[in-house]
């Protein structure tokens, strides 16, 4: 059984595998009870009585596709009324490799509810009683590609790119009431994502893949480190500093009435 001190419920969602299953492990290993959340039930079930016996901690798994209303509507009831819970890990998602002209249009409004409404609704539903209890945590699983949006499929990474913005403002808003957000921009890591995506991670190279293991581990420590967004494959940290201070420089010149100089004299040729 843990020893850890109790650190209330966390909720993940997309852990009856790969990522969210890692992040069950070691957040009970941290003091967390659970509450498990993903389609596969029998799946969910594993990984329940996994973490029950190696920990300790209570577990609670709810089978829902977050793609469906009514099931999305009874996570986002749980995170409002269970007071228990300090820990939000939004890690349900799916991403795809095909081209725009090669993918079909179901399917990616079916990635934009999974990916960008389930964890907006999410987020939202988890807000007002971290608020109102004077903290929590909510974790935003995004992707390198919601910076790289060349790299794969331009849906995918539009959708993380959202996440990424949603829990910078999340952080923007949240931080002074006590609410912590992170965003983890994981790269190729080692989980059957790729199979889902069309592209088995066992055809990428070697040295561009990361184990699951170690991206959550290093997800923890630069929650631990206090970082708003964690990039486990980016080498120097000081990239991401430089990044965002020049997109931060940047914003700060939009506020003008004209238009640039280099408009008017197209303008007026």
């Amino acid at each position: 059984m843990s020893q850890q001190q109790n650190k209330g419920t966390a909720l993940v969602t997309g852990a009856s595998s790969g990522i969210g299953a890692i992040y069950a492990d070691r957040l009970a290993a941290r003091g967390y009870d659970l509450i498990l959340v993903a389609r596969n039930e029998e799946r969910l079930h594993d990984v329940a009585d996994r973490v029950q016996r190696t920990h300790g901690r209570g577990v609670t798994i709810v089978q829902a596709d977050l793609g469906a209303r009514d099931d999305l509507a009874r996570v986002e009831a749980i995170l409002r009324t269970d007071a228990s819970i300090t820990l939000l890990v939004n890690n349900a998602g799916f991403g795809a490799v095909t081209p725009l002209l090669e993918s079909d249009v179901d399917r990616m409004t079916q990635m934009i509810d999974i990916n960008v409404t389930a964890p907006t609704r999410l987020a939202y539903a988890a807000a007002p009683p971290f608020v109102a209890r004077g903290g929590g945590t909510i974790v935003n699983i995004a992707s390198t590609v919601g910076i790289g949006i060349e790299i794969m499929n331009g849906v995918y990474g539009a959708s993380k790119a959202y996440v990424l913005a949603l829990t910078q403002s999340l952080h923007h808003e949240l931080a002074s009431k006590g609410v912590r957000a992170q965003a983890v921009l994981p790269g190729a890591t080692a989980t059957d994502f790729w199979d889902t995506a069309g592209l088995p991670h066992e055809n990428l190279p070697a040295a561009m893949v990361m184990r699951a293991e170690d991206m959550v581990d290093a997800a923890l420590a630069g929650l631990d480190a206090g970082e708003v967004v964690t990039i486990p494959p980016l080498q120097d940290g000081n990239d991401w500093i430089e990044y965002e201070a020049t997109r931060k420089a940047l914003a700060q010149r939009f506020a003008h009435a004209t238009p640039g100089e280099r408009y008017l004299a197209r303008a007026a040729a």
